[in-house]
């Protein structure tokens, strides 16, 4: 049974003369949208290819007519625009300041500048966790994962702390990918999941008709590498292995890779829209980089264009950024060569900040990967569909990847689970009209660490924070003040206490914790009768 498509509306931005782009580049021939046709693309009616056409062109108030009539037409046998491919491309570890659409000035990304350039970039983007499994959790089940009990990394593989092998996001999370396989998409994951490792929390089992990749958290770079190290451990009789160190897998099935990780991943990212192009129907792919996170392994042809930087993690760090560009500037050539560019949503984001001491740039936002300051869960973020999205914009407001999930499913006109609460919102229209999605509203961060719990809220202009367990609340203007530097919070004790009080409410909606990363966390949350909500959010008596 096809799922209703109530949801798959024209934006009302797009009731609008405007010229998409055909491509990448410059934008080239006209097009309308109507509220019963979705966008109609005249690109065929240019005159210089139709001699009728020109000739009646000679009498302006004819061709008016002419073209009028056909549009009529148009609208009466098309009643809904294309839904749209969805491409989901995420980074992992990127910097806020690691892409030239941010402002790089050291790391070159000229595919992405022209992505970024050609659509809408997004500055206050955020995810759901500062760390990259909670992160990749929230994404694609969109939820928060603090209500499923993954507030957490899953423990890597290998280790002598197993007694959570067998967890994963849990199987009644419908993710994304499920929801749009059955309005009829057809699905593929790339790269690294980070979700479960057990059977039932393979990509193939959760929604993805094909997955290439790996299952952990984490991977070296180079095959010639990694594969002798693995081969030695098993003829030894080794059955458990480090995660960074294993084969690659085609759904389900080991292969054998030989190149470069990165470049590995592009090249199966053109694999999966080349196939899905011959099979008529739209597509989701979810090409999940995990470069550039550690370890920090770059081509020695990626390293020369980089030699102006003299600090070796960071030079390392930007060839390995510059290779994901490069891959990306691939997917885009192949999406282009089968005419499907201008009806493909691309979104490009991090799974979280960039981790400082791996020669991430995050400024001007304060710290990085794993805290709840911006510099942990604002990422680098932007839109790209030519035929939808006008070049050259920026959104300022808040927005959450928790909003991808209904807004992917509204775009396709797929059905959202009922039995399930989202946290996310779609945001369509609002990107569409420049409006605030979330007025009023705010998107938390939370962190548990040593017994304790570091906390961020964002919500319209303001920014409420607590570090540490004997830290007070703090409050920022984070339009003015992106580097959390001049704290507000006695100037303003009411919006600290809305604020607060607003994430107390959200932690009652918070499980108990299905695995931990290692057992000295596991450890200290019981120790310490873990997660004592109350002394987080405890105000003084001055602010309350």
């Amino acid at each position: 049974m096809q799922p209703t498509s109530h949801d798959l509306a024209v934006p009302e931005k797009a009731l609008a003369w405007k010229r998409p782009r055909d491509s990448v580049g410059d934008r080239a021939a006209r097009s309308v949208s109507t509220p019963d046709s979705g966008r109609l693309n005249l690109k065929f009616l240019r005159v210089e290819k139709f001699p009728l056409v020109k000739k009646i062109a000679s009498d302006s108030l004819l061709f008016l007519l002419v073209l009028l009539g056909v549009t009529t037409c148009v609208s009466g046998a098309q009643s809904a625009a294309p839904r749209p491919n969805i491409v989901l491309i995420l980074c992992d570890d990127l910097g806020y300041a690691d892409v030239g659409f941010n402002g790089s000035q050291d790391i070159t990304t000229p595919a992405l500048d022209r992505l970024a350039k050609n659509g809408t970039i997004f500055s206050s983007a955020y995810v759901t966790h500062p760390f990259c499994g909670p992160s990749r959790m929230g994404m694609l089940s969109g939820r928060y994962p603090h209500v499923f009990g993954a507030p957490f990394n899953l423990p890597p593989s290998g280790t002598e702390f197993d007694r959570y092998d067998d967890e994963g996001i849990a199987v009644e999370e419908t993710l994304i990918a499920a929801v749009l396989q059955r309005a009829g998409y057809y699905t593929g994951a790339i790269g690294k999941w980070h979700l479960g490792f057990a059977p039932q929390f393979h990509p193939n089992e959760r929604g993805f008709d094909d997955f290439y990749g790996f299952l952990g958290g984490g991977h070296m770079y180079f095959p010639e590498r990694y594969g002798p190290i693995y081969q030695r451990q098993k003829n030894a009789g080794k059955t458990r292995f480090n995660e960074y160190i294993t084969p690659l897998e085609h759904n389900g099935t080991v292969v054998e890779e030989s190149e470069y990780m990165t470049d590995a991943l592009s090249r199966e990212a053109v694999r999966f829209v080349n196939e899905a192009e011959q099979k008529q129907q739209p597509f989701f792919l979810y090409l999940a980089y995990n470069a550039p996170h550690t370890p920090l392994e770059a081509k020695e042809d990626d390293l020369a264009k980089f030699e102006h930087i003299e600090d070796e993690k960071r030079r390392t760090y930007a060839a390995m950024v510059y290779a994901v560009d490069r891959g990306v500037g691939r997917l885009v050539d192949a999406l282009k060569a089968n005419g499907a560019l201008d009806n493909t949503l691309i979104v490009f984001l991090s799974d979280n900040g960039g981790k400082i001491g791996a020669g991430a740039n995050n400024a001007p936002l304060q710290q990085g990967k794993g805290s709840v300051c911006e510099g942990g869960f604002r990422v680098p973020m932007f839109f790209h569909w030519p035929d939808q999205l006008a070049a050259a914009t920026r959104f300022e407001h808040p927005v959450s990847a928790l909003d991808f999930y209904p807004t992917f499913a509204r775009l396709a006109g797929a059905t959202l689970p009922a039995e399930q609460e989202f946290h996310g919102k779609d945001i369509w229209d609002a990107v569409s009209s420049g409006e605030t999605p979330r007025a009023g509203e705010s998107i938390f961060a939370l962190r548990h660490w040593n017994g304790f719990h570091n906390v961020g809220i964002r919500r319209d202009q303001w920014k409420a924070l607590k570090r540490g367990p004997k830290a007070s609340w703090q409050l920022f203007d984070i339009q003015t003040d992106l580097g959390e530097v001049h704290d507000l919070s006695s100037q303003h004790p009411e919006i600290v206490r809305s604020m607060v009080d607003e994430a107390k409410r959200w932690s009652t909606t918070h499980t108990h914790p299905r695995w931990f990363i290692n057992e000295q966390s596991e450890t200290s949350w019981e120790a310490k009768q873990m997660p004592r909500y109350e002394s987080t959010f405890a105000l003084p008596d001055s602010t309350r």
